[in-house]
């Protein structure tokens, strides 16, 4: 996988919030139809470098390239552009209430293209195929099972064909047995479209599963890139410490929680 093109770009990414840093110097890669999954502990800085990669927020410093694209280069209208070749499953599915299972699907269909009734109707049905919701289309969320919630967004987030998926905490909620389903159809839109797919998770025995290599994430910074192997095997205590859930003696030093909780406190006043 070494010369595979590269379609995600960070280096030395440095990101705030308030007067915080969250990201300190983070570097990695993405590349072409490859599966990376994002871990770290509580507060390690992940659904930040998700939003990074989706390019939602400015960093502080570092460069930043997607689909070989500097996005600091880019217009409001080219980023707006990038922005249709990315996909994005919402940890909650994220589906409105108030519309059927196809119009959710069909969306982005409406909103970003100029086809016809007929052939988006087209395009959700098939979609609805490969995520096993065949003729679930006119149902609306409320009628559908956590697992099917899931599915459906997977469908919304691959309707126009996207260059990338990103996928937040995809198993969250779901029990073993739809969890690993829909690890399966996460490996399957992989390979039928061939994208690069980022996923962030918590969990260890999916993200075994799916993941092409792995970043741990840990206090904002990079501990760890590589294979599933690699990482089962790595030496590091802090690293076997997340694989066995083992609880670090790491007593907090109680001015610079007076400080992070101060400038919290005074970023939470000023946007208030």
């Amino acid at each position: 996988m070494a010369d595979t093109r590269k379609m995600i770009e960070v280096e030395d990414l440095v990101t705030h919030y308030g007067t915080r840093m969250i990201l300190q110097g983070v570097s990695m890669d993405v590349r072409e139809g490859e599966i990376m999954v994002i871990m770290g502990g509580s507060g390690s800085g992940k659904s930040t470098l998700l939003r990074y990669l989706m390019a939602l927020e400015t960093p502080t410093s570092g460069t930043m390239r997607i689909l070989d694209r500097d996005i600091s280069e880019l217009s409001m209208k080219e980023m707006f552009a990038l922005r249709k070749k990315l996909g994005v499953a919402f940890q909650g599915g994220a589906l409105f209430s108030s519309m059927t299972v196809g119009e959710n699907i069909m969306l982005p269909l409406f909103e970003h293209t100029d086809l016809d009734r007929q052939t988006m109707d087209i395009m959700v049905r098939l979609k609805l195929e490969v995520v096993d919701l065949a003729g679930f289309e006119d149902l609306t969320p409320a009628e559908l099972s956590g697992g099917m919630i899931k599915r459906a967004a997977f469908a919304r987030a691959v309707i126009m064909d996207p260059r990338i998926l990103f996928c937040d905490e995809p198993s969250a909620g779901l029990d073993p047995v739809v969890s690993s389903a829909l690890d399966d159809l996460i490996l399957r839109l992989r390979d039928a479209m061939g994208m690069a797919i980022v996923v962030v998770t918590h969990e260890l025995e999916s993200a075994f599963k799916i993941a092409d290599r792995i970043t741990v994430l840990d206090r904002g910074k990079i501990l760890f890139i590589g294979t599933v192997e690699e990482l089962r095997n790595h030496p590091s205590e802090r690293i076997q410490n997340l694989l066995n859930r083992r609880m670090e003696d790491d007593p907090v030093d109680p001015d610079e929680y007076l400080r992070r909780l101060m400038g919290e406190k005074m970023q939470e006043g000023a946007t208030a």
